[in-house]
């Protein structure tokens, strides 16, 4: 996925796709870590779902560059 960054030309496309890819992860590994003690289970259970499908998109859309 970095590589797919690295090669392209128009590097703030490049940079725009990084930092989403960088809030996505640490949205995702926040909440893997469980770290938001406030969120009934259920409610982490639903917020790493919806973290996992943004990271997923953005993974998609990237790969789609």
């Amino acid at each position: 996925m970095l590589n797919k960054l690295e090669s392209l030309e128009d590097e703030s496309l490049a940079v725009k796709y990084l930092a989403k890819f960088n809030e996505a992860t640490k949205r995702h590994g926040s909440l893997i870590m469980n770290r938001d003690e406030k969120l009934s289970h259920d409610e982490w259970e639903q917020e790493c779902r919806i973290s996992k499908g943004k990271l997923d998109q953005v993974l998609k859309e990237i790969q789609e560059l």
